[in-house]
């Protein structure tokens, strides 16, 4: 079925969802850029999540796994400049805290708030100052102020990364909006970034749960920049049924999770390319491997590998650190078979073909590698699995912004 882009949406865009944002000085610095945000749904909702498989998880991830359990939420609290990781028992009271504020604000039941943090790990969450700004938010919510939070979770992230589209199912219109941060420590694992997916769709939980799942799986779980796996990275979906369109039929449910895809895709290429001084977004092809899972290897491999991500940057066709990565990433590889294409918007260049380096133009190919959106292709040409992955290339700035992130 046919859905549309809506310019300008985010969140607040589906039916019965507020939000708001304000700066209380999480973590010190010169811009008053908001650092406290709130998502509310103005009727129950049901809802996914899927969190970081890092053991060594955030307060707020403990916290939210047992409030998932629940399958309904009304509202998520996100802060940026602290992550409440690696902070113990206090992290997880503080985190209940919030919690326990935000529904007493908003005339809610317990375990029906969402609690995220994202920022330096180690520092204890001035847990003072994010109850300050739920008090502050909480009558302030409003339908026009979705582009706020997404501003108020970034944290090196230069842009906000927000989309909304509209859907006709079979009883009617629907809406899912979407935000989301992350520019640095993204790695396969559920990735790392938080990510909030609303609709005004009416969809069981455990139905939503299974679309997440699969959705995540090609898109956030196959984004790298770093090769770090969060403590913190989160995603949530919430399904307040507000236009009164309940997905049930299989065509309506099939037709949700295409979008769903498309959104969970857009936002990890977002991601991606926002990438800590990224000046590339890498898109890693690979076909003809004989499973999936050997595509996805291949794929995740290649994209993670620092020597090709430092070539992208200094617009070196080093092909042979592309099918190194492929070698070593523990998928069942022919390399004599291999082809790789390196391509953009000023062309391609075949820099393999059967095993071979060819004789390519280095020209042609520091023109392609120019480009910011830039496609690697491998072909093994030994069955049918293929898979794509997303990354970015590795710059000096990553270097400097990791070098004084905690000041």
């Amino acid at each position: 079925m046919a859905y549309k882009l809506i310019e300008g949406g985010g969140v607040t865009t589906p039916q019965g969802f507020l939000a708001g944002a304000c700066y209380v000085g999480v973590k010190s610095r010169k811009s008053e850029k908001p650092d406290v945000a709130i998502i509310y749904s103005e009727q129950p909702a049901s809802c996914a999540a899927m969190f970081t498989t890092n053991k060594f998880c955030a307060a707020p991830v403990i916290l939210d796994r047992e409030i998932l359990k629940k399958g309904k939420a009304r509202a998520v609290v996100i802060n940026s400049g602290n992550a409440n990781a690696a902070t113990g028992t206090q992290g997880i009271e503080d985190a209940k805290r919030v919690e326990t504020e935000a529904e007493k604000l908003l005339n809610l039941g317990e375990d029906e708030v969402f609690v995220c943090s994202t920022g330096v790990i180690g520092q204890k969450l001035p847990v003072e100052k994010v109850l300050d700004g739920v008090r502050r938010i909480v009558p302030e919510l409003s339908k026009d102020k979705g582009t706020d939070a997404a501003w108020a979770i970034m944290t090196t992230d230069t842009v906000r990364k927000e989309v909304a589209y509209e859907m006709e199912l079979s009883g009617g219109t629907v809406r899912i909006g979407a935000m989301a941060k992350g520019s640095g420590m993204i790695h396969p694992n559920m990735a790392t970034m938080l990510a909030y997916i609303t609709t005004d769709a009416k969809v069981d939980a455990s139905v939503l749960q299974g679309m997440l799942k699969k959705s995540t799986d090609k898109s956030f779980n196959m984004m790298t920049v770093d090769g770090d796996t969060s403590t913190n990275d989160s995603l949530f979906l919430l399904a307040n049924g507000a236009s009164g369109v309940a997905i049930e039929t299989e065509e309506d449910k099939a037709a949700f999770a295409e979008l769903l895809d498309s959104i969970c895709m857009d936002m990890a290429l977002r991601i991606a390319s926002d990438g800590e001084g990224a000046t590339h977004l890498m898109v890693v092809e690979a076909y003809g491997l004989p499973t999936e899972k050997d595509a996805k290897l291949v794929a995740r491999s290649i994209a993670g590998s620092t020597l090709f991500k430092a070539a992208l940057f200094g617009k070196d066709a080093n092909w042979g650190r592309i099918m190194a990565a492929a070698g070593y990433s523990g998928a069942d590889v022919d390399p004599t078979k291999a082809d790789c294409i390196l391509k953009s918007a000023a062309g391609e260049v075949v820099v393999m073909e059967n095993g071979f380096g060819t004789d390519f133009s280095e020209e042609l190919a520091k023109k392609v590698l120019t480009e910011h959106d830039v496609t690697v292709i491998v072909n093994f040409h030994s069955g049918d699995g293929e898979a794509k992955a997303f990354g970015c290339d590795l710059t000096y700035d990553y270097v400097k912004i990791n070098g004084d992130y905690r000041s």
